[in-house]
């Protein structure tokens, strides 16, 4: 910097920078994972622009975002402002000296994953049901994606512990899961007030399983499990690799069953295509009804524009409505983004809601898809970066020289096209979309820890992109 920046103007530039940031990981992280993590924090630049002071609650809250999302918060920190910024992370003050809650005393640290709760918290709410109120059957748009889902989720929700037990629903992010999950506890504690029903992310049983280890409360944990009437947990491929856990969640789920309460599952890929989850749980997992629900239709886009634009207070006209829709494809929750940018924009520029409005607000996601990255081009320039032939993306040959950019393809070709996995798959050689999905999990977890890796996807972004 070649001049004095005043204090206020660095601070409300400090301040932008973080928030960009932030709302890049709002549209890449599940929401559980997002307000849990990442939305606490507070932070602030040095006076040089070179480091972000970041602040953290507590001891154990600042290992896992250290260790889960310090990469990734870096590269878009650096992305922004077009220099390298380093992260320091720091506890509050009122946390010194710093409380020594989880040292790791287990034989299974991977265990000591996420959840709700922060370490000074009681391992267990008495039955809290965690239900967002507003996330109910009326507020979620029915459309050919979703409609078998949405059929037996309300089937279970008003004849419980019958049929479709347990229910697993599979999808992408940002597709609708959660809220068919909510709905279901919403409407059977409508039916039944006095039922019990809890709401969790799988990371939260996680914990609830690490504090119970460690507190010896298992008595405490057991009867908060098994005595449920409706158990609703979210995205359950996070119990990969974490044998206690999936031990525990086997006994809740067989006594949850045994009394005929019932158990509603959602997941990013379909039972038998978890990872490094035991066999004998998949079975159960797979023993009731599993629906897949899928990227919305034009029409089903459309109408949640224009339904949560009119939640929001604003009116959406059907032609602005569908003009978003045919350029934003990919799930809801990005659907929902656009139309918070619309909206924002509307309002700081006090002009309608328009078409050309729309263009405006959205000229950067516009831009990138008017580029029109193909799989194609990606791996030819993913072929050309690491040196190998564009013929070995479709070969199967699996020597780590050649397996290794095909898996970054695939990445890629998942992150930056409207591509479905198997249409993926299908392109990489008739591979099956296992395959794919387990390409996209092993280099967006590697990116967050392995900086020389996450460089070179920037510079192949950078490329693609233009």
């Amino acid at each position: 910097m070649t001049s004095p920046t005043p204090a206020s103007d660095q601070t409300d530039a400090g301040q932008a920078l973080w928030q960009t940031c932030i709302d890049q990981l709002a549209q890449e992280l599940p929401e559980q994972q997002f307000n849990t993590w990442i939305k606490p924090l507070q932070a602030s630049v040095s006076d040089d622009f070179t480091r972000m002071r970041v602040v953290v609650a507590n001891r154990f809250k600042l290992d896992w975002i250290r260790a889960q999302y310090a990469g990734r918060i870096t590269a878009l920190l650096s992305q922004s402002y077009g220099q390298d910024i380093a992260l320091d992370f720091v506890l509050e003050a009122k946390e010194a000296p710093v409380r020594q809650v989880l040292s790791r005393p287990m034989s299974e640290p991977e265990d000591l994953g996420g959840g709700a709760l922060s370490p000074g918290e009681p391992a267990l709410n008495g039955f809290k049901n965690r239900l967002n109120s507003s996330l109910c059957f009326d507020t979620l748009v029915e459309g050919t994606a979703n409609r078998m889902a949405r059929a037996a989720a309300m089937h279970v929700a008003n004849v419980p512990g019958q049929l479709y037990n347990p229910l697993f629903i599979y999808g992408g992010v940002g597709l609708g899961k959660t809220h068919l999950m909510h709905a279901v506890g919403n409407q059977l504690l409508q039916n039944k007030p006095d039922a019990k029903v809890l709401y969790i992310h799988a990371e939260q049983f996680v914990s609830d399983v690490v504090k119970a280890y460690q507190r010896k409360t298992f008595d405490e944990f057991k009867h908060h499990y098994h005595s449920l009437d409706l158990l609703l947990i979210d995205d359950v491929q996070f119990f990969a690799n974490k044998d206690r856990t999936q031990e525990e969640f086997f006994n809740a789920f067989e006594a949850l069953l045994a009394k005929k309460s019932h158990i509603v599952m959602t997941s990013d890929t379909y039972p038998k295509g978890l990872a490094d989850i035991h066999e004998r749980l998949v079975s159960r997992f797979d023993s009731g009804l599993t629906v897949a629900i899928e990227p919305p239709e034009l029409e089903m886009r459309v109408a949640i524009l224009i339904n949560k634009a009119r939640s929001e207070g604003a009116e959406m006209p059907e032609e602005v409505a569908f003009f978003v829709a045919k350029n934003v494809r990919s799930n809801v929750r990005e659907l929902e983004g656009a139309l918070r940018k619309i909206l924002a924009y509307s309002r700081f520029n006090q002009k309608d809601v328009s078409i050309q409005l729309a263009r405006d607000a959205l000229r950067d996601l516009l831009s990138i898809q008017n580029r029109q990255i193909s799989v194609e081009n990606i791996q030819k320039t993913v072929a050309d970066y690491y040196k190998i032939k564009v013929a070995d993306m479709y070969s199967k040959k699996r020597p780590a020289s050649i397996a290794r950019p095909r898996q970054i393809a695939m990445y890629l070709a998942k992150e930056l096209t409207q591509k479905s996995l198997p249409e993926i798959g299908e392109l990489f050689g008739g591979r099956d979309h296992t395959t794919v999905l387990h390409a996209v999990r092993k280099i967006s977890g590697e990116r967050q820890t392995l900086s020389e890796l996450n460089q070179q996807l920037h510079v192949l972004e950078q490329t693609l992109k233009g």
